[in-house]
């Protein structure tokens, strides 16, 4: 594993300052970056005892590697990985435990997207296997604009046997599919709850899918056949906020 990673925009920044300062190693600000939400996280990280340079602007182009860094940059120790065990505990929290799972979704824009919607739907956890998906990166962190820092990421390596488990403590799994022959408006997705979303065009895997205790689709009116995971997974996460109020 890594060392240490690079953590750049403000947001995903000032998340790791709040909960785990620990983490932070050092920070580079832009030279002529004087706005006060930057001035705020400069003030955060001071507070914590954590170093500030000022520096030009290509010095941080150089290192987000091409990315939108927003003028900051944080030099970090890895986050630790999230496993079964952390699912355990987790679970054993929650009375209605309301879950995401991402099958295959491999580009760190869609996953961060879908942390982001997880945070803001009160998901308790996004469940993802080791292989075959996207990871906590400053990409995904910087999209999630600071929920993968609220949102527990666990990381599992058989899925199936996972959702199994899941079944057996008696949460409802629910999958997304286009070939689904229930539009999720018309199923109740209330109680314990773990939704599924397959990747963008393949959609889950075959035994994730035959693993589901139901399918659902979303209506789609036009000629294009499928929306974008992000959005989609946006969607139905708040369909099963509304029916859960």
């Amino acid at each position: 594993m890594a060392q240490q990673e690079w953590l750049y925009g403000l947001h995903s920044i000032a998340a790791v300052l709040e909960n785990e300062p620990e983490r932070i190693l050092d920070i580079m600000v832009a030279k002529g970056r004087d706005d006060e939400r930057m001035n705020d996280v400069v003030k955060l990280a001071r507070r914590q005892g954590i170093a500030v340079q000022f520096v030009q602007r290509k010095t941080l182009d150089d290192k987000s590697n091409g990315e939108q860094h927003q003028g900051i940059l944080a030099r970090a120790k890895p986050a630790r990985v999230l496993d079964e065990s952390d699912l355990d505990k987790i679970l054993a929290q929650q009375d209605t435990p309301f879950l995401l799972v991402l099958d295959g979704v491999t580009d760190p824009h869609n996953l961060g997207a879908c942390l982001r919607n997880a945070d803001a739907a009160g998901v308790h956890a996004v469940i993802v296997p080791k292989d075959n998906s996207a990871s906590i990166t400053p990409v995904v962190r910087k999209v999630a604009v600071g929920a993968a820092e609220t949102v527990p990421l666990i990381q599992i390596t058989n899925l199936a046997r996972t959702l199994k488990q899941l079944q057996q403590a008696g949460i409802w799994v629910v999958g997304t599919a286009g070939e689904a022959e229930q539009l999720i408006y018309d199923c109740k997705l209330i109680g314990p709850m773990a939704l599924v979303m397959g990747a963008e065009g393949k959609g889950m895997r075959r035994l994730t899918r035959e693993t589901c205790d139901e399918l659902v689709k979303l209506p789609m009116a036009g000629m294009v056949s499928s929306l974008n995971v992000g959005v989609a997974t946006g969607i139905c996460l708040f369909e099963i906020v509304r029916q859960r109020r």
